[in-house]
């Protein structure tokens, strides 16, 4: 394979991993930090100028950064991200009503609840 087709594809799937990642936001079952971090591992091997933009971003950068150095997340934002959740969640199980997806949306609420419970509470520093 040459090192340009490598480039492109590297490129091509850190965009959709950043894309499915900002789905991710919204859709409580969607994990958006994998998909984040994917990104940027992509774009790390293919284009510096993405990776550079990525890492810079306002609105992903210092998330990225935070989550891959263990610093940490800011309680506020932890408690934020719990609700949104659980309020998500909430409302999709309502909207479905069907046992089996009902069960399978609360064992993935709780999974990433304890998650989130388990990372680092940033301090402010």
């Amino acid at each position: 394979m040459s090192e340009k087709l490598k480039r492109q594809l590297l490129l091509a799937a850190g965009t959709l991993s950043l894309a499915i990642g900002i789905v991710g936001i919204f859709v409580p079952i969607l994990p958006t930090t994998p998909f984040l971090l994917l990104a940027a591992g992509c774009y790390l091997r293919s284009s510096p100028r993405f990776y550079s933009w990525l890492m810079n971003s306002r609105f992903f950068g210092a998330y990225i950064r935070n989550y891959i150095e263990g610093r940490g997340i800011p309680l506020k934002v932890k408690l934020f991200i719990i609700i949104v959740l659980w309020a998500t969640i909430g409302i999709s199980i309502w909207l479905v009503a069907n046992t089996v997806v009902t069960v399978i949306l609360l064992i993935v609420a709780v999974g990433v609840t304890l998650h989130i419970i388990f990372i680092r509470t940033k301090t402010k520093s």
